[in-house]
């Protein structure tokens, strides 16, 4: 029996709370629970209860870590780099909360050495920072007992579809030993690497899956939430004699820290150098520019450096400010380092756009929130002017949508003329979200007028909003 982990399976998307139980459960989004025991062994989270929980599109969980990294599991992401594709939701328990705040991803640390066991842990970077409270993580096993709270959007059932309100269960502390003796794939529990938490023997209470990388948690003598693990995997779940494992984040808690120093900044008290984020900039070719960075943490002053600057640009190493003029259009991703004096640094990355001189022909985003009713049609628009010529064979079209069926969504770009080009057309099942980026040939068309996102809800049940949409001509 092989490892399974707890993220999305098959066409099962989306994070939430579990256990095991009888019967079906439905993809489309479930009513407003209006009784206590909502999960088996589980309950509704309320609101603000855990504040540190995130959502990720890919269907996983997560929580804050820093102001601007979210720990979630290695086997959650792709790899380490830039990364864009992911989309983090928090500050709600309903994901269609209209009071949620998303944030997009703009780099991805994933764990070096993974393999597919253990160290399944992974720093997820934002791309501007979120004003939350942080869930500090444990540093020793002196919370290795007892029982620990699990909580996310995932599946309430084996096999079933996700959730859209944050649940929450209690599962008791399970020993190496007699997590071990469940046989199969528990034989090969990596002891330090991974803990293990559910109910023996009979099952009931588990993670499932769409909650992997989000928190098991306990208080702790000062009445705290501490992190002790991130759910990892099980074989299926709240399955008689198949208990969760989970990473154990206190024997990886220095690793996690050396990693978030890297990049940008531990959280408060580790020592570390936070460099803020600015937001993603835009200029145009010949017009000079001057771009302030900060930090805090770690003693100062401080000693600045840049990697990827539009040509033209550089960076003051004693004050941190970009200055110059931009000689080249293009968009780069730039990487702002600051060293403190008495050792540690931090980073914080973002990218710069330099438009020609005529402006607006480079990368235009609509961010404004549209919802998409079921089975209705809803259209998003973006305008360009002062840009001659056709787009490019090699156009593409970024799209954020938070929906909680994806296969109900056909996406196309309409251009000025009228002509439609499908994006999307109800692929991708019962998975959550739509975080893409599509190349299409848009030779024949004129840059010059106004291009629209055209979102069709084909099927019923289901609903989401568009968060936003990017186009590069």
């Amino acid at each position: 029996m092989s490892r399974l982990g707890r993220m999305v399976l098959a066409a099962v998307a989306g994070l939430a709370m579990v256990a095991g139980g009888a019967g079906p459960v439905s993809a489309a989004p479930e009513p407003v629970p209006s009784g206590p025991d909502q999960v088996v062994g589980g309950t509704l989270a309320t609101q603000g209860e855990f504040p540190w929980m995130v959502r990720l599109s890919m269907g996983c969980g997560g929580a804050m870590y820093t102001p601007s990294l979210v720990l979630t599991a290695a086997h959650c992401v792709n790899g380490t780099g830039n990364n864009t594709s992911i989309t983090a939701t928090w500050g709600v328990v309903d994901l269609q909360d209209p009071a949620r705040t998303t944030r997009t991803s703009n780099y991805v640390y994933r764990a070096p050495g993974y393999n597919g066991d253990g160290k399944d842990w992974a720093l997820i970077r934002l791309s501007s920072p979120i004003n939350s409270p942080l869930l500090k993580i444990a540093t020793d096993t002196s919370l290795h007992n007892g029982s620990f709270t699990v909580a996310g959007w995932g599946a309430t059932v084996q096999g079933g579809g996700q959730s859209r309100y944050l649940r929450k269960a209690t599962v008791p502390f399970i020993s190496d030993s007699t997590c071990a003796a469940q046989g199969g794939s528990y034989s090969g529990l990596i002891p330090n690497e991974e803990i293990c938490a559910g109910v023996l023997p009979g099952g009931g209470i588990d993670t499932c899956q769409g909650d992997s990388g989000g928190p098991m948690f306990k208080r702790d003598a000062s009445n705290q939430w501490v992190q002790v693990g991130i759910t990892s995997w099980g074989i299926g779940c709240a399955q008689p004699n198949a208990p969760g494992v989970y990473t154990e984040v206190r024997y990886f808690a220095a690793d996690i820290l050396a990693a978030a120093v890297s990049l940008g900044g531990g959280p408060p008290g580790s020592g570390g150098v936070t460099v803020a984020n600015p937001g993603n900039r835009t200029s145009t070719v010949g017009t000079a520019v001057s771009a302030a960075h900060s930090a805090s943490g770690g003693t100062a002053p401080y000693t600045w450096s840049a990697t990827g600057l539009p040509p033209g640009l550089a960076i003051s190493s004693s004050t941190g400010t970009v200055t110059g003029t931009p000689t080249a259009a293009g968009s780069y991703g730039v990487t702002v380092t600051a060293t403190a004096s008495a050792g540690g640094a931090g980073s914080t990355s973002y990218t710069w756009t330099v438009n020609p001189v005529g402006g607006g022909c480079g990368a235009v985003t609509n961010g404004a929130d549209l919802s998409i009713p079921d089975l209705s049609t809803v259209e998003s628009s973006i305008t360009v002017s002062g840009c001659a010529g056709n787009a490019s064979s090699t156009s593409s079209v970024e799209v954020h949508i938070v929906h909680t069926y994806r296969g109900d969504l056909v996406v196309s770009l309409v251009a000025p003329d009228g002509t439609a080009y499908t994006l999307h057309n109800r692929s991708g099942g019962s998975a959550d979200n739509l975080d893409t980026t599509y190349s299409v040939n848009l030779s024949s068309e004129a840059r010059n007028g106004t291009w629209r996102l055209r979102v069709r809800d084909a099927a019923s049940a289901d609903t989401g909003y568009l968060n936003s949409w990017t186009l590069t001509l």
